[in-house]
């Protein structure tokens, strides 16, 4: 089992910036491909973001392109999300997760995830 914890959530004007941190605890971290997912009410769970094993290739949504950054310290079992240029439409609950499979490159559709965080929340005020 992987647990995954996020935090650094919370409320910031357009333009704003947040940083959102995933601790994991459970098995070897750097086993697995990391993500970020958000999801607003009634709406599915969408891909944002997500880093290989080593972190030395990541993937983004083209709705973040440009904007977020996704990074990973395997020393200290944690994945970050860096949020710059924050828009309206940014405002979501984000998930954080772990691949279903060590040897997964990227974890970038909720069906490849094994692990979820329990959510934070992001509003961003126009």
């Amino acid at each position: 089992q992987v647990q995954l914890v996020e935090s650094g959530g919370g409320l910031v004007q357009a333009g704003g910036s947040l940083r959102l941190s995933c601790a994991a605890s459970g098995r070897t971290f750097s086993n697995y491909a990391m993500g970020w997912f958000r999801q607003a009410p009634g709406k599915e769970r969408e891909f944002v973001a997500t880093i290989t094993r080593t972190g030395g290739s990541t993937s983004y949504a083209d709705s973040v392109k440009g904007r977020f950054t996704i990074s990973r310290d395997n020393a200290e079992d944690t994945v970050y999300l860096e949020m710059n240029s924050l828009k309206p439409e940014d405002t979501d609950v984000y998930y954080c997760a772990a691949s279903r499979y060590t040897l997964q490159r990227y974890v970038s559709d909720p069906r490849e995830v094994g692990y979820w965080g329990q959510g934070t929340q992001v509003t961003v005020s126009s």
